[in-house]
C-alpha cells in the first residue's frame, strides 16, 4: 500500500513557499525607483585636453591697442572665469560656473556631471581696471604669490 505522511506534505508545501520567495527577492528589489541623487555620475576632471581660448579671443576683443592689460592665470584666472559664468542661465562649458568647497571652479554638463575648469596656461588677457579687483589672487599678472579660492564660497552649490 501507498501511505503519505501528513508530516511530510507540510514540510515539503514550506520548502516550496521559502524556495518561491527567495527567487522572488531579486525581481521586487530591482522595482524600486530609486534616488535622483544616485543617479549623477561622478565628476570629471578634463583639464588635460580642455582650452579656453574662445574666450580668450572675447577678452581681447574690447581691448584698444593703448589700453594696459594684465594677464590672469592660476587662481586669478580661475576667479575671472567663474565671475564671467556665474550667473549664465543654461548649463555646460559656455553655461553656469559653480565656486566649490575646496576652490575648485567646475560646471555641470546635461547628464549632470561637474567638469573642473583651469584656466588656459598662456593666461587670461583682461583690462587693468577690470582685473584690480582679482590683484590679491595667486596668479594676477603672473605672481606666485596670493591666496587660493578655498573659503570663497558663500552660495550654496549643487553637490558634487
Amino acid at each position: 500500500m501507498n501511505t503519505i505522511y501528513k508530516e511530510r506534505k507540510i514540510v515539503s508545501r514550506l520548502f516550496a513557499v521559502l524556495l518561491s520567495a527567495l527567487l522572488m527577492v531579486p525581481l521586487l528589489s530591482s522595482c524600486g525607483g530609486g534616488s535622483k541623487n544616485a543617479s549623477v555620475p561622478p565628476p570629471v576632471d578634463d583639464t588635460v585636453g580642455r582650452t579656453v581660448s574662445d574666450r580668450q579671443t572675447e577678452a581681447k576683443k574690447g581691448l584698444s591697442t593703448g589700453q594696459k592689460v594684465a594677464i590672469l592665470a592660476g587662481a586669478a584666472g580661475l576667479y575671472y572665469l567663474y565671475n564671467q559664468h556665474k550667473n549664465a542661465p543654461q548649463e555646460g562649458a559656455q553655461g553656469k560656473y559653480y565656486l566649490s568647497k575646496n576652490g575648485r571652479v567646475y560646471y555641470r554638463d546635461a547628464e549632470h556631471r561637474a567638469h573642473w575648469v583651469t584656466p588656459p596656461a598662456e593666461g587670461i588677457r583682461v583690462p587693468e581696471s577690470e582685473a584690480q579687483k582679482y590683484r590679491e589672487f595667486q596668479g594676477y599678472n603672473r605672481s606666485a604669490t596670493g591666496r587660493d579660492l578655498t573659503g570663497l564660497t558663500s552660495s550654496a552649490a549643487p553637490a558634487l
